[in-house]
C-alpha cells in the first residue's frame, strides 16, 4: 500500500511518500486511509479534506498557496489547481516536467 505524510494536524494535504493510486495510508499528524482519485507520483501533494477555490493550501502548518479551483479529497495538488504564495509564475509552468510556458525560445 503506498504512503504519504501529513506534517501538522492543521494541513490539509500529504506528501506523498510512494508513487500511488488507489488507498495510501496517511502517515503523522492524523493518521487515516485515503481513496486517491488519481494516480499521484512521489513527493506531490495530495489534498486530504476538500479545498475550495481561493482557500489556503496548508502544510507544515502554513499557508503555502491557494487554490485556483475546487480540489476534493483524494486528488493531485499541483500547478493545475493551486498557485504558489512564494513563486508567481507557479501557474504559468508546464505541470508536468516543471518547465516554464511562458517564454518564447527561439
Amino acid at each position: 500500500m503506498s504512503r504519504c505524510f501529513q506534517v501538522n494536524a492543521r494541513d490539509n494535504v500529504a506528501t506523498m511518500l510512494d508513487e500511488g493510486q488507489g488507498e495510501v495510508d496517511v502517515l503523522g499528524a492524523m493518521p487515516q486511509r485515503l481513496e486517491l482519485r488519481e494516480r499521484v507520483a512521489l513527493g506531490h501533494k495530495v489534498a486530504l479534506k476538500e479545498i475550495r477555490t481561493g482557500e489556503a493550501v496548508v502544510k507544515f502548518g502554513l499557508p503555502i498557496g491557494r487554490a485556483t479551483t475546487e480540489i476534493r479529497p483524494g486528488q493531485w495538488v499541483h500547478l493545475h489547481n493551486c498557485a504558489s504564495n512564494f513563486d508567481a509564475r507557479s501557474q504559468t509552468l508546464d505541470v508536468h516536467s516543471g518547465a516554464t510556458t511562458d517564454t518564447p525560445y527561439e
